[in-house]
């Protein structure tokens, strides 16, 4: 084999679906010297990581911690944990991410009861509602913000009448985390998961999750081996509390210095004033769109401000477009999933991502290409 040169990939401007840009501070933590998975300063990182995640998620859930995997992990994380066999569970789909929560319960060897929209659409709460009168549920399962249409889903209402059934609320945080509303013990979730990747702009590979004492009682009173050995909470939960840390795999130490340092930029910045720099920057990037001939694929009460997903004007080539930002001016959007391929563009303003900088760097490109 030819030696193969240093590695050297091209500065981009990450304005896709994640992940983002990250900050310079992050990236010098990362590269921090190494040490043990077990140091005691490493577990120090650890109880530093988990005081940041219950704080930006707006709880005080003790069995909260970061899963050592991207947030697809933490969601099998939160199913494998809380459903056995035989399980009902009512699973929410409008979008790509609703079809992976239905395809992972499933798995687990429940009965899956959806409740289905219309994709770029948000979920109708009265559906939740005839769903549970149709079935003891263990749990409803729903995504918050749909990175598939960028749809931003209302759950007070959902968690409401989910209590009122008696049943767990596991909800998809990975895209709305650290970048719009998110209040985990007041909306009554009891299991969350996100990534690492979007809006807090950490380094893909971490998925936070927390559980509410609801779940830790379901998860210590199962009949059966939770189905993955690597994801059991039963295990992993005393790696991350207790006097004494017991072995369970070895952390990304790197990608944990990282986060943690991504986590204290958050609250440097503050969560208020962090949502609101998303919402201004989309509505910077939203009206300079509109004005090219662009519309939103979302009804604006529902918009992601973090996601803006837009429908392709008639006579653009969106492929042809798209890979001449990323060739031309290293300027990185999304295309459409599913049945949305080749109709619409993903445009992200996570974290990082998030400034007015970058809404006329792409802007300017946009106008010259089109």
């Amino acid at each position: 084999m030819e030696n193969l040169k240093e590695l050297n990939t091209s500065t981009r401007v990450l304005m896709g679906p994640g992940p983002s840009d990250v900050h310079s501070r992050v990236l010098r933590a990362m590269s921090t010297p190494l040490v043990g998975h077990l140091d005691p300063e490493f577990l120090m990182v650890m109880d530093d990581i988990k005081v940041m995640v219950q704080e930006t998620l707006q709880t005080q859930n003790p069995l909260t911690f970061v899963v050592s995997a991207p947030g697809s992990a933490g969601m099998e994380c939160c199913l494998v944990n809380l459903l056995e066999p035989g399980d009902e569970a009512v699973i929410c789909i409008h979008g790509v991410f609703g079809t992976r929560l239905a395809d992972i319960a499933e798995r687990c060897g429940a009965k899956v009861i959806k409740v289905e929209a219309d994709w770029g659409t948000p979920i109708d709460p009265n559906n939740v509602k005839k769903a549970l009168a149709s079935c003891k549920p263990k749990l409803v399962a729903i995504v918050h913000a749909e990175t598939s249409t960028g749809v931003l889903q209302p759950l007070e209402e959902i968690s409401k009448m989910t209590k009122e059934a008696g049943a767990l609320l596991v909800v998809d945080a990975v895209t709305s985390f650290c970048g719009t509303e998110l209040k985990v013990d007041e909306w009554g979730i009891d299991a969350l998961y996100s990534g690492s990747q979007k809006c807090l702009s950490a380094p893909p590979g971490l998925s936070p999750v927390t559980f509410s004492q609801a779940a830790i009682d379901v998860l210590e009173n199962r009949k059966t081996k939770v189905q993955s050995w690597f994801l059991d909470l039963t295990m992993v939960k005393n790696y991350w509390a207790g006097a004494k840390r017991a072995y369970h795999h070895t952390a990304p130490v790197s990608a944990m210095f990282a986060m943690r340092e991504a986590l204290r930029i958050v609250l440097e910045e503050g969560l208020e004033n962090r949502f609101e720099r998303h919402r201004k920057n989309h509505e910077l990037l939203r009206d300079g769109l509109e004005r090219l001939g662009f519309e939103f694929l979302v009804s604006e009460p529902y918009r992601l401000p973090m996601l803006n997903a837009v429908r392709i004007p008639a006579g653009v080539d969106e492929a042809l477009v798209r890979k001449r930002l990323l060739d031309e001016y290293n300027i990185e959007i999304g295309g459409g999933l599913g049945p949305f391929a080749g109709k619409i563009w993903r445009i992200g303003l996570m974290g990082e991502s998030a400034t007015p900088n970058h809404v006329n760097m792409l802007m300017a490109a946009l106008k010259q290409l089109m």
